[in-house]
């Protein structure tokens, strides 16, 4: 077993066979009584995209022989939903390369019967991808698993040794293309999935953009830069993420950078946003609002904030302004969608849209509504 406490926590979010030359690793995602919701948001997000992994299945028995884009109420993905783990490996007519942990309780710990469950990916030949705030390297009982099958472990959330974490420097103002960070009104709204459409539309209309991760899922999707903020100690996460995104800059030139957004600003369970929000000075914010939400996620007594309120707190916080809104549609039907976009911009004086439901051409059209010699970037004919 290597010694992880010498290593960047990127490793740990890159499976054995990562190489263009090689092939794509196979992937079982576990997410038993939980695909779908809030909780269930690291399996929901593999789902929908990874760069690094071949879905085979998803494991939840509440909605075994769905398919598991269906269950997230979009199109098809040919990804079944499974029983059990023997159900899945039945369904893969192999044993896949990796089991991942798609489950994010808010405790960030796993339960006795889901120790037992991974114990058994492991003991059949599956490295293990973990995401939750228990390393499992430093777990005698996973670590011996690991040895004995020969498997790998990756902690994603695992920081950098603190020797080896990274203050705040102010070398952000080196970074001169435009940042854009996506944040929200709750936790668990939809940021992560905005940002990644907002940088793939960009990209497929010509602006070169990069994505940097700020949570484990992210980082299990394949972004290639990034730090899982909430396991780092608050002094360096500022300057961890500067320094996520200085290399981004420096190793990608890019034309744009998005950053992930954690929590909420005005959530008092969260501090990630607030870090975020100094750490890359955003040029421009994108607000995940969920219209139907009435309650934050996991407090039923402590009410949403309305956009506007959200903006103005964001404003205030920080040099920077709100370029436009996006939508989370749960409990939403198409029409309350429309009406909820357009209800918004006339609120809000800023474009709004829903990146799941509506055209990804929208949220490329905010993008250089706020930064127009962005243009200039753009494909010939789009």
């Amino acid at each position: 077993m290597r010694d992880i406490d010498d290593c960047d926590v990127s490793i740990f979010a890159q499976p054995r066979f990562s190489s263009p030359m090689e092939r794509v690793a196979t992937a079982i995602v576990y997410c038993e009584a939980n695909f779908g919701t809030v909780d269930g948001k690291t399996a929901n997000g593999l789902v929908r995209y990874s760069e690094l992994y071949d879905i085979l299945s998803v494991i939840d028995s509440e909605k075994v022989g769905l398919d598991a884009g269906v269950a997230l109420g979009e199109e098809p993905k040919g990804i079944p939903i499974s029983r059990d783990l023997a159900d899945a490996l039945a369904r893969a007519g192999t044993v896949p390369d990796y089991f991942i942990f798609g489950v994010a309780p808010a405790s960030g710990m796993l339960s006795i019967s889901e120790r037992g469950i991974v114990l058994e990916a492991m003991a059949l030949g599956m490295n293990v991808v973990n995401g939750l705030h228990e390393f499992l390297n430093d777990d005698p009982e996973f670590a011996a698993m690991a040895a004995a099958k020969d498997v790998q472990i990756l902690d994603v959330r695992r920081p950098r040794a603190k020797k080896d974490l990274r203050l705040f420097s102010d070398r952000i103002v080196e970074v001169t293309c435009p940042r854009i960070a996506v944040l929200g009104t709750d936790c668990a709204i939809g940021k992560r999935t905005t940002a990644t459409i907002l940088t793939r539309a960009l990209n497929d209309c010509g602006v070169n953009t990069v994505l940097v991760g700020t949570g484990q899922t992210g980082l299990i999707q394949g972004a290639r830069y990034g730090v899982a903020l909430d396991a780092v100690p608050s002094q360096f996460c500022s300057g961890e993420l500067e320094a996520a995104i200085v290399e981004a800059f420096e190793g990608e030139t890019p034309d744009v950078i998005v950053i992930e957004g954690q929590g909420a600003l005005s959530h008092p369970a969260f501090s990630t946003s607030s870090l975020i929000i100094r750490g890359s000075r955003p040029d421009g914010v994108v607000l995940q609002h969920a219209p139907k939400r009435t309650h934050r996620c996991d407090f039923a007594q402590m009410a949403m904030p309305t956009p506007a309120a959200e903006i103005n707190l964001i404003q205030t916080f920080a040099d920077t302004k709100v370029i436009g809104l996006t939508i989370n549609h749960e409990n939403m039907s198409d029409a309350e969608v429309s009406a909820a976009i357009s209800l918004y911009e006339n609120e809000l004086g800023i474009p709004a849209t829903d990146a799941l439901s509506r055209p990804p051409e929208r949220l490329v059209d905010m993008v250089l509504a706020a930064f127009p010699a962005l243009e200039a970037k753009l494909t010939a004919g789009v």
